[in-house]
């Protein structure tokens, strides 16, 4: 092991802001349990918002980010890993308060660890990360609300990122017919290789308007954009169906009426993959390396990178040019 090792710094001094990789030594790494060999990480908005002064998500400087990570572990202090174990770690407060991915070495609590799945390989589940995760969390609560391909439609929103390519890509894999939801029309092909069965524009979703009560179009819903197109999409959802929402990509605030919930029975699911608990994310995690694993995933690629190349990459997420995935290589 060198003594020395490289990672993303951002850094914001008085007026001054950078990103930029430099060394580190095992020294600068926070206390934790583990200590990982990263080889691989990805880009998610969590991310993109921590490569700016005014993202909000970096508490304290300098840091580093990158919300998840895979790697090998080198060395612990807890009987449930040992050297050689590979390991995937997302969410909690790495890459929040708490050094993350971007960096070829992580030192990181044992209760943030999750084994690697068999049937996934740590670049596969990079590819997946916190993005595929979340989206796979938001299948499975829809399941446990009784949704099943027979009872209609189900809408994908903010269909071309992270959240939503995994999450046409899931649920066409589990027989849905999936609706995708974009505002990129050159990605309509790319939407129906993941198995969409029809790609509509944003503006069908959210056509500026929000009414008490719209046509009934869809029987469910996975959500990552957030604001007043979730505001606009509960009116649209059958009697007694569900919405999971997980992002907030068009905002915060939800300008909605009881009016779908009380007179349609409509559900409003919460999706939170950062806390959510060891055993639920042990389980979503087994299902993403077999019946919820995209047979697509290389066409969720969108890029692979490495360290020098993120200061320039990070930025594309908040201007909305991502499509699936970007994946960090670190080996």
């Amino acid at each position: 092991m060198t003594e020395t090792f490289n990672a993303l710094i951002v850094d914001k001094q008085d007026e001054n802001f950078s990103v930029e990789v430099q060394n580190l030594s095992l020294t600068d790494l926070p206390e934790g349990d583990v200590l990982v060999r990263v080889h691989y990480s990805s880009v998610n908005y969590k991310d993109s918002l921590a490569s700016i002064p005014d993202g909000n998500i970096v508490t304290r400087y300098p840091f580093v980010p990158g919300i998840d990570l895979a790697g090998v572990v080198v060395s612990s202090s807890d009987d449930r890993f040992q050297a050689g174990d590979e390991v995937i770690a997302t969410s909690y407060e790495i890459g929040v308060s708490h050094f993350g991915g971007y960096s070829e070495y992580a030192r990181i609590p044992a209760n943030w660890i999750v084994p690697l799945p068999s049937g996934l390989s740590m670049k596969e589940a990079m590819v997946i990360g916190t993005a595929g995760f979340t989206a796979a969390l938001s299948v499975q609560r829809l399941k446990e609300n009784n949704v099943t391909p027979d009872l209609g439609k189900v809408l994908v929103t903010g269909a071309t990122g992270g959240v939503g390519s995994f999450a046409v890509s899931i649920l066409s894999k589990l027989g849905y017919q999936v609706e995708a939801s974009t505002g990129k029309v050159s990605e309509h092909d790319y939407l129906k290789k993941l198995g969409a069965t029809e790609v509509i524009s944003r503006e069908e979703v959210y056509d500026g308007k929000i009414r008490a009560l719209g046509k009934q179009k869809w029987f469910a819903a996975v959500d990552p954009v957030g604001g007043e197109p979730l505001a606009s999409l509960l009116t649209q959802i059958q009697y007694g169906g569900s919405v999971a929402a997980s992002g907030l990509t068009a905002g915060t605030k939800l300008p909605t009426t009881v009016f779908p919930f009380i007179l349609r029975g409509v559900n409003l699911l919460g999706i939170d993959s950062v806390n959510c608990p060891m055993e639920t994310r042990l389980k979503i995690w087994d299902g993403l390396a077999s019946d919820f694993k995209p047979g697509n995933l290389e066409e969720l690629i969108q890029a692979e990178v490495t360290l020098e190349q993120l200061p320039e990459v990070l930025p594309t997420l908040l201007k909305g040019q991502a499509r699936g995935r970007i994946i960090v290589s670190l080996i």
